[in-house]
């Protein structure tokens, strides 16, 4: 006899491996975005991105400095209440202060009830979950804007370039850009494009 599993089961065991991926992808993206800073050399640090606005040092300081609100959410604090910029971490320290921000956010969002919590966030009210697929997003795309500024070629996680893909559509319309959009116009790409092609694209960059 072929064994089912009872509805109930079935859906808290959807939801556990949802949860785990979630969290899966989240540390994925941390962790190459922190390689990708600790290979930056002194001599790329005032070198333009893809990031308008923003060259290589701002751009390492404003990771630290996203890294540390995601952290301050998972605590139930205002993150916003934080800079954008990581003004205290000197040149070339970027990644110690990444690494440190990162322990930090891997324990505020530990609890059980972390992904399931609603947060009310400048962009709305989400549950953990999906501000932890946005910031998984944030951080591979300004990974991917270092990285091409830098001459890197980070090994790119296909899960979570894939869940990024999935959701782009619906976490940012193809209209309106700018203003309280921060993006560039949509960049058109072959239909079967690399997901961090797709993906960057989306955001205004060009691959």
């Amino acid at each position: 006899m072929t064994e089912t599993a009872h509805p109930a089961t079935a859906s808290a065991a959807a939801s556990a491996a949802s949860t785990a991926g979630v969290r899966r992808d989240f540390a994925q993206a941390v962790t190459l975005a922190g390689r990708t800073i600790a290979a930056l050399a002194p001599d790329q640090y005032d070198a333009p991105t893809p990031c308008p606005d923003y060259t290589v040092r701002d751009l390492a300081s404003h990771q630290v400095a996203v890294l540390r609100r995601v952290a301050a959410m998972g605590r139930g604090e205002d993150p916003f209440a934080l800079p954008g910029l990581a003004a205290d971490v000197a040149d070339g320290a970027w990644h110690t202060a990444w690494e440190a921000a990162a322990r930090e956010t891997a324990a505020a969002w530990a609890r059980p009830d972390a992904l399931s919590r609603v947060l009310r966030l400048p962009f709305g009210a989400l549950p953990g979950a999906a501000v932890l697929g946005r910031y998984s997003t944030e951080f591979t795309l300004h990974t991917w804007d270092l990285a091409t500024a830098t001459g890197q070629r980070p090994a790119w996680d296909p899960a979570v370039l894939a869940a990024a893909v999935a959701a782009m559509h619906r976490a940012v319309p193809a209209e309106p850009r700018g203003g309280r959009v921060p993006f560039g116009a949509v960049v058109d790409v072959a239909p079967d494009a690399p997901d961090i092609d797709r993906l960057v694209a989306w955001y205004g960059r060009r691959p």
